[in-house]
């Protein structure tokens, strides 16, 4: 069986899922056993560390967006509480 999460640079405050994850999975995230809150897809990412409302998300040791709300280790991190600096991301938000 593979890992289901890799870090992709060392500086990384997020893993990268490359394995389907079910809610309640354990793992070690840092020497830190983590029970993963929530399934999670290939290719989304998962928190290293906690993070806050506007921390800035690193991947592949640059920034790629900011949180928009708060997250603890081993929580999904996607467009439901993430958002690109760079360029529009489409969401799920109901717009009225």
């Amino acid at each position: 069986m593979i890992a289901p999460l890799i870090l992709l640079h060392p500086d990384d405050n997020v893993l990268v899922c490359r394995a389907p994850i079910a809610a309640g999975f354990e793992t070690v995230i840092d020497g830190d056993a983590v029970t993963i809150p929530a399934a999670i897809e290939v290719g989304h990412k998962v928190a290293r560390g906690d993070l806050r409302a506007g921390d800035k998300i690193v991947k592949y040791g640059a920034p790629i967006g900011s949180m928009t709300a708060d997250a603890k280790r081993g929580d999904h991190v996607h467009l439901h509480n993430m958002k690109s600096d760079y360029i529009p991301s489409h969401t799920r938000k109901a717009v009225s």
